[in-house]
């Protein structure tokens, strides 16, 4: 079973990309917290999942920042779609990550900034926008959480074996047939789940407040800017088969806080 590449397999990011990324976060932001709770319209797209006029906003200022900043790069973005993806760095976009939470009124959505070297993740942001908290992980560099008491770095903690284990997942009805009963024994061997929180849940577990995250059919925008963030904290991550996530991965991702918890989790979903 491969195992996860190695921090040192990546490029050293170059802070003027930490910075863009944190203008990008900035701006969807100020974007979304606009319309939170306002009077608009609720679509639906082709895979039925909801879109609003604050989703597609806020991903056109980010594109307008990368740009202006950053022209030669790439942008995969759920909203507005692909460009420039042979290009070696590729930012990878999720305008609004939970738009059925920010469409109820809910504040636990937030928006994903990533940055792929070579199809790689290498930088991500994890914004939520109403609670004021930020993620920033970017490798070889420890993960750092901001709120309104300032900037600090954060890990991941160690309860052990599963039966100690919390686990999160948005919702069970990302799984069915195979996956819905490999999900079903992880579930059972673990002291306790619970649902919702779309990306909130991988700042969690980066924070050291839940220990496992395994979740089905996402979207490279939906977990690429996640990797660096959770990887800089000190968790595992890998797909179902023990692969290192990346832009070709098919979408199943399982976070462990410690690598023997990892090993546990996988060998449960194997069977």
């Amino acid at each position: 079973m491969s195992q996860p590449l190695p921090p040192e397999a990546l490029p050293e990011v170059p802070e003027a990309f930490v910075e863009v990324a944190g203008l990008l976060a900035d701006a969807a932001s100020a974007v979304t917290r606009g319309w939170f709770r306002g009077d608009f319209r609720i679509e639906d797209k082709a895979d039925e999942s909801p879109v609003t006029v604050a989703d597609r906003a806020a991903e056109q200022v980010m594109r307008a920042i990368l740009a202006e900043r950053l022209p030669q790069h790439g942008i995969v973005g759920e909203e507005w779609g692909s460009e420039r993806t042979d290009a070696e760095w590729v930012w990878v976009l999720d305008p609004i990550d939970g738009t059925r939470a920010f469409v109820t009124g809910n504040p636990l959505f937030g928006t994903l900034v990533g940055l792929a070297w070579r199809g790689r993740p290498c930088l991500g942001v994890i914004e939520m926008p109403i609670l004021g908290e930020r993620w920033l992980g970017a490798a070889g560099r420890p993960t750092r959480f901001t709120d309104e008491r300032g900037s600090r770095a954060v890990g991941t903690r160690d309860v052990g074996g599963l039966e100690q284990a919390i686990l999160r997942c948005t919702s069970p009805s990302m799984f069915e047939g195979e996956s819905l009963a490999a999900f079903d024994r992880l579930r059972g061997a673990v002291k306790s789940t619970l649902y919702g929180g779309d990306l909130f849940c991988y700042g969690q577990l980066a924070s050291g407040f839940v220990d496992l995250v395994c979740e089905n059919q996402l979207q490279p925008y939906d977990f690429m800017a996640l990797v660096p963030v959770l990887t800089g904290a000190g968790a595992t991550v890998t797909d179902w088969s023990g692969r290192p996530m990346g832009l070709g991965s098919k979408g199943d991702i399982l976070v462990a806080a410690t690598p023997a918890l990892h090993a546990a989790a996988l060998s449960r979903l194997a069977g």
